[in-house]
C-alpha cells in the first residue's frame, strides 16, 4: 500500500525504509551469486582438505566484509537526504565520503522511474533525473537518483511540474536581449571612455 504523498517544498525528505530491506536483500543476492554459486559444487565435489582451504582462504576473511556491510547500510541510508526548492532539487549521502548535489529545474530534461522486481515487491521505485548535459554515452547515469521512493508517480509529476513553469537555461540566457546588441552597447561605452579627455 502507497504512503500518502507526503514531501514538503523546502523541507528535507528521506527515502522510505524499505530501501534499507532492498539493500539487504541486493547483498544477500550478490553473496549467494558470487560465492555460493562455485563454492557448493565445490563442497560437493571437492575432497575435504580443499573444502577446508577454500573456506579458510575465501570465506572466513570475507566474513568481516559482510559484516562491515551489515553495519554499513543502515548508517548509508541515515545520511541519504533530498530537499526539492522553488528553483533546484538538492541531493546529500555518504558515510565516509560525503556527496552534494544541487539541479536547477531548468537543467532538467527527462525524469524516468526505475523499479525492479524486489522493489515492485516492496512498493518503491527510483527516479532517475536528467539534464541537459545528458548524453548517450552517459545513459547509464543520471544527474540525480532519489531512491527508495513510495509515492513515484506522485513526486515525479510534482518535479516536472516545477520543470514545465521553468525556461531552459539557453533561453533565459539570450532572450532578454540579442547577443549583437549587448557587444554593440560595451563597445560604445569603450568608445566613450577612451574619447574622454584626461
Amino acid at each position: 500500500m502507497k504512503k500518502p504523498f507526503d514531501i514538503k517544498i523546502g523541507k528535507d525528505f528521506k527515502p522510505s525504509p524499505q530501501l534499507k530491506k532492498l539493500y539487504y536483500i541486493d547483498m544477500f543476492l550478490v553473496f549467494c551469486l558470487a560465492i555460493l554459486s562455485w563454492y557448493l559444487p565445490v563442497s560437493f565435489f571437492a575432497p575435504p582438505v580443499v573444502v577446508i582451504m577454500v573456506t579458510l582462504v575465501i570465506l572466513v576473511p570475507l566474513a568481516p566484509i559482510v559484516m562491515l556491510t551489515i553495519y554499513w547500510i543502515p548508517k548509508y541510508y541515515n545520511t541519504i537526504i533530498y530537499r526539492l526548492t522553488d528553483k533546484e532539487m538538492v541531493w546529500r549521502r555518504g558515510v565516509w565520503f560525503k556527496n552534494t548535489g544541487i539541479v536547477p529545474y531548468n537543467r532538467i530534461t527527462n525524469v524516468d522511474i526505475a523499479q525492479g522486481p524486489i522493489s515492485r515487491r516492496f512498493g518503491i521505485a527510483s527516479l532517475k533525473i536528467q539534464t541537459a548535459g545528458y548524453s548517450v554515452t552517459s545513459a547509464a547515469h543520471s544527474e540525480i537518483r532519489i531512491d527508495g521512493v513510495e509515492d513515484f508517480e506522485g513526486l515525479r509529476e510534482l518535479i516536472m511540474s516545477f520543470v514545465r513553469g521553468k525556461r531552459p537555461v539557453a533561453v533565459e540566457t539570450y532572450e532578454a536581449e540579442d547577443i549583437d546588441d549587448k557587444i554593440f552597447k560595451e563597445l560604445v561605452k569603450i568608445r566613450r571612455l577612451l574619447e574622454k579627455p584626461s
